[in-house]
């Protein structure tokens, strides 16, 4: 145990031996007080855990039983209440092992949220603050620079949501609802974004009624289920290419729109399965008419697009995505299959389950901020300054 953590747990014995109660800035004082450096995080720790957890099972008020079990012995009389102390004793101790174990756990997940912010920030911050910084420097095309800027802030957006979840572990399914929410919802900007980027890079402007003449008249062919609702095949106009933009900025809308509702739902207490599966659905078709259209107009522009490494940018967005909604499903089973279980009355496997999702999302972000340094390179807004300042070296 570091000279932080014994220094907390002291405090929080003190204060409650005293009968004050315990918080955070308590803790802090009284550890202050004693001329003992820690952590700032320490003393919120040990007080959202003691909140928790009852004091008088855990380390701090062993003395109890000792005393209930020395005023009984008398009073019951010869071997009888020798008998009954042992046994009420050993019945005292077992709650006692069960929250020091409950203690370890729940400081471990704190833990390891604040050590997944330690890293966030010294591994995944550095990369998408430097390469924000470069194309704020070489700010020259603000149409494109401005859909790349939104693109990149896609990591460290998600690294910060998941982190926020790691605080409250123990929190309730609204509030991590909420946390989703906040992240799909800026997934549904980062799509549109990337959809206006490609247009940018072809000289596409749907507002202004501008498709060169050499793009007119190419076929675009559809798919099942979309040929149920479009022809087979249409030849791209500004009215497809309005159509495209149209299924992208659907989901714009409707993913926040689908967000107020489950959450207003779910803290109003009427939220059953039947309304979570339906909004599931909406969503599903959303989401998949937004990268249909994006798929499609790759197909159409592949070759347009090639200097511009659109695969390698859509794979920082997707893969994003990829990895938060399959790593779920894998978490999920391992829940169903019992590997990942509660051993603890005061936290569920969903807890569980919801605090590993948000670990390994920041983990995750840090290697997507390493990618966008290739696929949103700035390079070709800088020019040839960066190799002329090597060739004076």
């Amino acid at each position: 145990m570091s000279a932080g953590e014994l220094a907390c747990t002291y405090a929080s014995m003190i204060l409650h031996d005293d009968g004050i109660s315990i918080s955070a800035e308590k803790i802090a004082t009284l550890v202050k007080s004693a001329n003992v450096d820690v952590e700032p995080f320490w003393p919120s720790l040990f007080a959202k855990l003691l909140q928790k957890i009852n004091v008088e099972d855990g380390n701090v008020g062993s003395g109890g039983g000792a005393a209930a079990v020395a005023v009984a012995a008398p009073s019951g009389g010869g071997a009888a209440a020798a008998t009954a102390a042992p046994a009420a004793e050993e019945k005292k101790e077992e709650p006692k092992e069960e929250s020091d174990d409950d203690m370890g756990f729940s400081l471990q997940l704190e833990y390891a949220g604040v050590l997944n912010l330690k890293i966030t920030k010294k591994l995944d911050h550095p990369f998408a603050v430097q390469l924000l910084s470069q194309h704020l420097f070489y700010w020259k095309n603000p149409k494109e620079q401005k859909a790349i800027i939104i693109i990149i802030l896609m990591a460290p957006v998600y690294a910060i949501d998941s982190f926020v979840g790691l605080l409250d572990f123990q929190g309730s399914k609204a509030f991590f609802m909420f946390l989703d929410s906040i992240k799909e919802c800026y997934e549904a900007l980062v799509i549109a974004k990337f959809l206006a980027l490609m247009y940018s890079y072809l000289n596409i402007s749907i507002s202004k009624n501008i498709v060169p003449d050499e793009i007119k008249g190419r076929e675009i062919h559809h798919s099942f289920p979309m040929t149920l609702f479009q022809p087979h095949t249409v030849h791209l106009n500004h009215k497809t290419l309005k159509q495209l933009k149209y299924w992208t900025w659907q989901f714009v809308v409707i993913r926040p729109v689908c967000s107020v509702l489950m959450i207003a739902l779910q803290l109003l207490g009427l939220y059953p399965s039947w309304v979570s599966w339906t909004f599931t659905i909406i969503l599903n078709i959303s989401v998949s008419l937004a990268l249909y259209s994006l798929v499609v107009f790759y197909h159409v522009f592949a070759k347009e697009l090639e200097p511009h490494k659109p695969l390698a940018k859509f794979l920082c967005i997707k893969g994003i995505v990829f990895f938060c909604f399959w790593q779920g499903i894998v978490l999920d089973i391992l829940v169903s299959a019992g590997i990942i279980r509660s051993h603890h009355f005061w936290l569920d496997v969903e807890h569980i389950e919801e605090a590993y999702q948000n670990i390994l999302v920041c983990l995750e972000m840090v290697v997507f901020s390493v990618l966008q340094q290739y696929a949103y390179h700035v390079s070709p807004y800088s020019g040839d300054v960066p190799a002329k300042l090597k060739k004076n070296e």
